[in-house]
């Protein structure tokens, strides 16, 4: 079966807890990066695969997320699935099991934002294929053993060294039978690891019942999870870009983004600064920071900083985490 007539499984329930104040009004999916929401990042990976049936598992201000991508991608079917509660991703994904069982399933967690080429893996003749990484503290992920590039045991936040690669969260499974049976066994018997019923239990019983699991290299990944990964994505997604369009009166430093309905004036904006739609900067410097959609920044040394969507910033020299329609006002 074809990927295209597969779908993809988009969990994207959290909370965001670790980026407030802006996931009280926006859900962590659809916060920017690069020039557009994160989610964005991911469907568009999904969609240059031929996927055009995606199944997104939502639950707070998942109204918010579920019309973000139908508006944007009027080309694909978009499905809804509730999470009421947090119970993993292996809940989440195991929530999606109508819309998707019988299919090739692409499984990409809502909040990562990675870079790989997906084509050759699509193409390949195993049950499953697994991206990992290469990271310093595997205890924080996930991990996988290898012999060769076939996957031999999975293991969820290990408490000893058992391998440094670690799951980063986009996982293709054609054996999409197999995995929603695991699933169920694991939820049924009430399976959980760290309290949650883990993505990652269902893997390593798919690889006790035989199933070939491979592992591809992910040669970028960000979790976009709290305020500095989110920032370190944003640099790293600038530097694709091709520089900003010159403006008058305004030194720009690349790598940037400035949406063109953007105003700035009389300001030194770069580098590593992402600035959304209709914007107003003026008599400001920016670097390494994203200024939201609507957002008013004036008289302002901004770095490593994050102003939400509509919200008012006039003050001096300072490092601002200002949410979604505040307004701040500092002499």
């Amino acid at each position: 079966m074809e990927l295209s007539e597969g779908c993809a499984i988009i969990p994207a329930a959290g909370m965001g807890s670790r980026l407030k104040p802006h996931t009280h009004t926006i859900p962590k999916p659809l916060l920017s990066v690069g020039g557009k929401p994160i989610l964005a990042h991911i469907l568009d990976e999904v969609v240059s695969l031929g996927v055009k049936r995606i199944v997104l598992v939502v639950g707070y201000r998942g109204d918010q997320i579920v019309n973000f991508a139908r508006g944007r991608y009027p080309d694909c079917t978009v499905l809804e699935v509730r999470q009421e509660k947090p119970e993993g991703i292996g809940h989440a994904v195991n929530l999606a099991k109508d819309h998707a069982v019988g299919r090739p399933v692409l499984i990409v967690f809502g909040d990562t934002v990675f870079e790989c080429d997906l084509g050759p893996i699509a193409a390949l003749d195993v049950d499953g294929a697994i991206g990992v990484r290469q990271v310093d503290d595997p205890s924080r992920f996930g991990v996988v053993e290898l012999d060769g590039d076939r996957i031999i045991s999975v293991v969820e936040k290990p408490d000893h060294f058992v391998s440094d690669q670690a799951m980063v969260g986009v996982n293709l499974i054609r054996d999409s039978d197999l995995l929603f049976s695991c699933l169920n066994e694991i939820i049924t018997q009430n399976k959980r690891t760290r309290c949650e019923y883990q993505i990652t239990d269902a893997f390593a019983l798919m690889v006790e019942r035989g199933a070939h699991l491979h592992a591809f290299p992910v040669e970028n990944w960000f979790d976009c999870g709290v305020i500095d990964s989110l920032l370190e994505t944003n640099r790293h997604l600038l530097g694709r870009l091709g520089p900003a369009k010159s403006r008058d009166g305004v030194i720009l430093i690349p790598p940037l983004y400035i949406a063109e309905s953007a105003f700035v004036e009389n300001s030194v904006v770069g580098p590593h600064v992402s600035v959304g739609e209709h914007a107003r900067i003026s008599y400001s410097v920016i670097n390494d920071s994203i200024i939201g959609a609507g957002a008013q920044v004036a008289g302002c040394y901004l770095h490593k900083s994050l102003v939400g969507d509509n919200a008012v910033v006039e003050t001096g020299a300072r490092q601002l985490n200002v949410g979604d329609s505040s307004e701040v006002k500092l002499y």
